[in-house]
């Protein structure tokens, strides 16, 4: 059953012109920074950050304003003899599949295409996981919260947190505290912030010194690189697995 509900889902958003948007936009973005672009590391760089803007916007906002216009079809799903487990796992699966082939199309292809190496593999899972993630969370919101506007209003505060203002409260924390030794403190805080993960993850990767900023400098000197990559992917799949089964488990006590 979960299988069939998937392919329905999986039909259903590839057929919708937002996602074939996103597509092209990326596809277009990737082309334009990988022609324009002569350095390696300054390329990468670049596509890093436009994705880490990107990606989690567009799998944030796509995916909760898809799980309340599909609440007439969620119900239908309820009455029917199909654990709500399953159900909600369906869900996510399938918008978790639409969102990650319209990235390897738009982004992890010409990656691998211009890098066919390490990096261009990095710049594939780096994007992966910030689909997978951000669609947990928007499970998580519309999963506990019925209006519709209100929970589109903090899936945007999310990603409006997760992408500028958690940096900026960093930026306070070091500033206010510049006294005291921080490195412990930036490794936990770095912990909190998947966009945050995800960028010293491929930073790691690149290995690029001037580039890899105080966290990523912090994480290298705890971790060293192959492990602190390792810690990051591990982080990261905390990150979209532990949001995930919290919105389980609040689909499973709700009231449809």
């Amino acid at each position: 059953m979960m299988r069939k509900i998937i392919k329905y889902v999986l039909g259903d958003i590839i057929r919708n012109k937002m996602v074939l948007v996103y597509t092209i936009l990326l596809f277009v973005i990737s082309l334009s920074v990988f022609n324009i672009e002569t350095n390696t590391s300054k390329g990468i760089l670049s596509l890093l950050n436009i994705i880490l803007l990107i990606v989690p916007l567009t799998c944030i906002i796509f995916s909760t304003i898809y799980i309340y216009n599909s609440s007439e079809f969620i119900e239908l799903l309820v009455s029917q003899p199909i654990k709500r487990k399953t159900i909600w796992y369906s869900l996510y699966f399938g918008l978790v599949l639409s969102l990650s082939l319209a990235y390897i199309i738009g982004i992890g292809l010409p990656a691998l295409y211009y890098f066919p190496n390490a990096k261009g593999l990095m710049i594939l899972v780096v994007g992966l996981f910030l689909t997978w993630v951000f669609v947990s969370i928007a499970l998580l919101i519309a999963g506990s919260s019925r209006d519709k506007t209100k929970g589109i209003a903090i899936a945007i505060v999310s990603w409006l947190f997760f992408a500028i203002f958690y940096d900026i409260l960093v930026l306070f924390i070091l500033f206010q505290f510049q006294d005291y030794p921080l490195e412990g403190a930036m490794i936990v805080l770095s912990f909190l912030n998947p966009i945050d993960l995800s960028r010293i993850q491929l930073l790691l990767q690149i290995d690029a010194a001037a580039i890899i900023g105080y966290t990523g400098a912090v994480f290298k000197i705890f971790f060293g690189r192959g492990l602190g990559i390792l810690i990051c992917v591990l982080s990261m799949c905390a990150w979209f697995l532990i949001p995930l089964w919290l919105s389980v488990k609040i689909f499973q006590k709700r009231d449809i």
